[in-house]
């Protein structure tokens, strides 16, 4: 996590017990991301990708408690199976909101995969630190589903 005065930027990385490819398709298949995506206890019933510079995604994403909501964007870049870049927003934005873009970039470790992710800037720091928890969590429920399928 990089702060300046007023700009906010997430950045994490994590290593996955998984190819690159294995985990690109984690990242991509609507089927797959639907299994993991979101905080925990977050379900995401609705996923459509258009994986294509240009083509865009909408997810659907359930809190354990309260509303259905959609987060929306365009791919910026998609180099399989080692790049992802796209614009992130809330269909419904908080006051505090503004759309990000999030870079993955997947390093070939073998049998493993290190993942690195990038979003921002975040309008506020009480945004980062929201989007932070949200990945960190994500990310461990990718990794666990990874390891759990084929």
């Amino acid at each position: 996590m990089t702060s300046t005065a007023d700009q906010w930027v997430l950045e994490l990385s994590r290593m996955l017990d998984g190819t690159r490819e294995r985990t690109f398709r984690a990242l991509t298949d609507p089927v797959e991301l639907a299994q993991w995506w979101g905080p925990a206890g977050f379900t995401t019933p609705e996923v459509r990708i258009d994986l294509y510079v240009g083509g865009g995604y909408r997810f659907g994403m359930q809190p354990p408690e309260g509303s259905l909501f959609h987060l929306v964007g365009e791919f910026l870049e998609v180099e399989p199976p080692s790049r992802l870049a796209y614009s992130f927003r809330w269909e419904d934005p908080d006051p505090d909101d503004r759309e990000t873009v999030v870079s993955i970039h997947l390093e070939d470790m073998g049998s493993r995969t290190q993942l690195s992710v990038r979003q921002g800037p975040f309008a506020t720091e009480a945004r980062l630190a929201l989007h932070t928890s949200g990945w960190t969590e994500s990310l461990q429920r990718l990794s666990a589903h990874i390891r759990s399928t084929p």
